[in-house]
C-alpha cells in the first residue's frame, strides 16, 4: 500500500494522506483536496515567516530551502500535536503535501534537534 493515498468518500471528497511520525506512532492525516488547493494566502504566510531565516534548534539558517521548511513546519505539528489542535494539523500536513506533492510521511524528531526531522518523498 502507498503511503500517499487519494481516496474519495460518498461524498466524492478527494483526500491525500500524509503520515505524521513521532516517537515511532504514526498518524495519518488526512486532508482534503480543497484544502491544499485553497489555502495558499495560509502556505504563503508561513513562507513569508521563513524568508528572513529561522532558529533550526541550535543552528540558525538564513534562508531556509523546501526541506527545512517542512522540517520548521514539523516542529509546528508537534505544538498543534500536544496541544490538541487537529485543524492546525491538518493545515500544516496540507503545506507539506502542498510544497512537497510526492511527499508520503514526515518522521518528527522529538529531541530538540529540528534538523533531524525527515521528510519522506514517494
Amino acid at each position: 500500500m502507498k503511503s500517499l493515498c487519494f481516496l474519495a468518500n460518498k461524498n466524492k471528497v478527494i483526500r491525500m494522506i500524509l503520515k505524521v511520525v513521532v516517537d515511532e506512532q504514526t498518524y495519518p492525516i488526512s486532508v482534503p483536496e480543497e484544502i491544499i488547493s485553497g489555502a495558499g494566502d495560509f502556505f504563503n504566510k508561513i513562507d513569508r515567516d521563513m524568508d528572513n531565516g529561522w532558529q533550526m534548534s541550535r543552528d540558525w539558517v538564513d534562508n531556509p530551502n523546501q526541506e527545512q521548511r517542512c522540517q520548521i513546519v514539523g516542529d509546528k505539528m508537534l505544538t498543534a500535536m500536544h496541544n490538541d489542535n487537529k485543524q492546525l494539523m491538518v493545515l500544516l500536513s496540507a503545506y507539506v503535501l502542498a510544497r512537497v506533492p510526492a511527499a508520503s510521511a514526515l518522521h518528527i524528531d522529538t529531541n530538540g534537534e529540528m534538523l533531524e526531522t525527515e521528510l519522506v518523498v514517494g
